[in-house]
């Protein structure tokens, strides 16, 4: 989240003085994470006069910092969370269809070293969700919940039936795994490619239902006051006041501290953190067959090694984290992902080095006292109360894979309260570029050929990856204007960024390098990138000189603090 030097001498941005212009609305929704912009999107489609505020950028925080995975959650049924693992495969394979663009199918693998592992500490974990002595579950146990699992996944047929091998078969499959395993299970969940793009899909269709629909990022809730919010643009400083029939604190893990400010102190919120490293290492990439390992470690979590975009994603922890701290990942964390790499992939050698990029967030789970962190549930609740005249919602708990069915849970309620009726429902409705995406080689031919616009059939296809069908508008930013590829990197291109800054709320440089593109997320960026882009993005703003080299100094500190990217050290801005 970037840092922010108020400029009151800027004229207000677009979308923050439609705020201020429309400062009274049915309902206002505070946090613009996956949760807050499902329920934004939801109200909206609705007709409801609904107003987003979200004090960072879109999509973030904790939804920033996600395993890049839809799934419903298998363990959770050893915690008797059916509810949670039915709504979650069920929502899976809609993404499957409705996200087609950015949920793609994923094969997951789960190394097992023993018959009977976890078997008598499972009783505890379902009755009490405390720990126990940690053991890594055997086969029988796994066995037990990928029969439930393919139960509850039997509705839609989006994925195939589970698969257990024994080890000379599992070897074959997968000829780098410890030689000393004794089964494989193998079963369907979903890759979730982008995360952040996907949920800046779901604040554009938010926007797009209609007039009654506004949202701003960088706007902050800072007090209540005059019978509503009083908030503040993070940019200029300026302040003013939003009152809604309806106030839903969608702040994640940072619920207790919206709450506060508002003069509403809560005790909802015990969270902890996951972190992850990606890899550039390609023997351990083709070691995975483009599938995800995912299993429990002996001392009990959840950890997996996850092929993605040519680069290996590992994670990831659970311990108890304060929100009001940064979230980076350790030297502590990456040793623990080393060993469990070397435990599944004994003959691959990873290091220090191989690492291109790291993250870490922290999870909005209730407050759990003395329950283990990796058996807190991960379903999610609705607290009432009210603030002034105005309700007030505050979401607790909530994760990626069920964004869509949480958003539509909040909106029924905020329905109830306002007296008024559904009248869409999203539940096949795509997301974004997920409306019309091709998902045969012959639907792909077809689009490309009626959308190209003069364009290389590589670069369509490459803007239709990371777009979907909204690259059909990018493309024709790109075709209609004066376009030229970076100098510092051939996979963007000026009028590509322009049409980012014009249409995504970019604000800041790391909006660009982290949420609008993956830049960063692959190891790819550079200091000369940084520079070009501090460049292009400034001048679509308007930003100064010394602007231009406060947005490079903070990115720099970011990527060096929390993502461990040292770059360059002597840096020109590009002219």
């Amino acid at each position: 989240m970037s840092e922010n030097v108020p400029n009151a001498s800027r004229p207000a941005r677009r979308d923050v003085a439609a705020l201020a212009a429309h400062p009274r609305s049915q309902v206002l929704v505070i946090g613009g994470g996956i949760n807050g912009v499902a329920t934004f999107r939801e109200l909206a489609l609705q007709g409801v006069d609904v107003t987003l505020i979200e004090r960072g950028d879109y999509i973030s925080g904790a939804s920033a910092a996600s395993s890049h995975m839809i799934h419903g959650g298998i363990r959770y049924l050893e915690n008797g969370e059916f509810r949670l693992v039915r709504e979650g495969v069920q929502e899976r394979n809609r993404l499957l269809k409705t996200a087609a663009h950015y949920v793609k199918p994923l094969r997951t693998t789960i190394p097992i070293f023993s018959m009977f592992s976890g078997i008598a500490s499972a009783p505890l974990r379902f009755l009490t969700h405390k720990q126990g002595t940690p053991k890594e579950r055997g086969a029988l146990l796994i066995k037990v919940g990928l029969v439930l699992y393919d139960a509850f996944s039997r509705d839609g047929g989006s994925v195939p039936r589970h698969q257990f091998l024994g080890r000379a078969k599992s070897l074959a499959a997968l000829p780098g795994l410890n030689k000393n395993l004794k089964y494989t299970a193998t079963y369907y969940d979903a890759a979730m490619v982008n995360p952040e793009r996907l949920g800046l899909d779901v604040v554009l269709d938010g926007n797009a239902a209609g007039d009654s629909a506004r949202s701003a990022n960088y706007v902050e809730a800072v007090g209540a006051v005059d019978g509503g919010v009083l908030v503040r643009d993070r940019l200029s400083g300026e302040e003013f006041v939003l009152t809604a029939d309806v106030v839903v604190n969608t702040s994640g893990p940072w619920t207790d501290l919206t709450n506060e400010a508002l003069g509403q102190p809560t005790t909802f919120m015990g969270s902890t953190k996951g972190s992850h490293i990606v890899l550039d290492n390609p023997q351990l990439f083709e070691a995975t067959q483009g599938r995800e390992l995912f299993f429990e470690n002996e001392d009990g979590r959840i950890v997996l090694i996850y092929p993605i975009k040519g680069r290996v994603l590992v994670g990831t922890t659970d311990t108890d984290a304060d929100p009001r701290d940064p979230m980076f990942t350790t030297e502590d964390d990456v040793d623990y992902f080393f060993k469990l790499v070397s435990h599944v992939f004994p003959d691959i050698a990873v290091d220090r080095s191989q690492i291109v990029f790291s993250f870490a967030g922290i999870r909005p789970l209730p407050r759990h006292d003395d329950e283990t962190p990796g058996f807190v549930s991960r379903d999610y609740r609705i607290e009432k109360s009210t603030l002034g005249g105005s309700a007030l919602l505050s979401l607790v708990g909530g994760k990626w894979t069920t964004f869509r069915a949480l958003g539509e849970h909040l909106t029924n309620e905020v329905l109830e309260i306002l007296g008024q009726r559904r009248s869409a429902s999203t539940t096949s409705l795509a997301i974004g570029g997920g409306k019309g995406f091709p998902t045969t080689d012959a639907a792909r031919d077809a689009w490309v050929a009626d959308n190209a616009a003069g364009l290389p059939r590589e670069r369509v296809l490459q803007l239709l990856e990371r777009y979907g069908t909204r690259a059909a508008e990018v493309i024709e930013a790109i075709s209609s204007s004066d376009d030229r590829t970076l100098d510092s990197t051939p996979l963007y291109s000026t009028a590509e960024i322009d049409y980012l800054v014009d249409h995504e709320s970019v604000v800041h440089l790391d909006d660009v390098l982290l949420r609008r593109t993956d830049i960063a997320f692959l190891g790819t960026v550079t200091a000369q990138i940084v520079d070009e882009l501090a460049a292009v993005v400034g001048a679509r703003l308007g930003w100064d000189a010394d602007e231009r080299l406060a947005e490079v100094a903070h990115v720099r500190r970011t990527l060096s603090t929390l993502h461990g990217i040292e770059l360059a050290p002597n840096s020109s801005l590009v002219n």
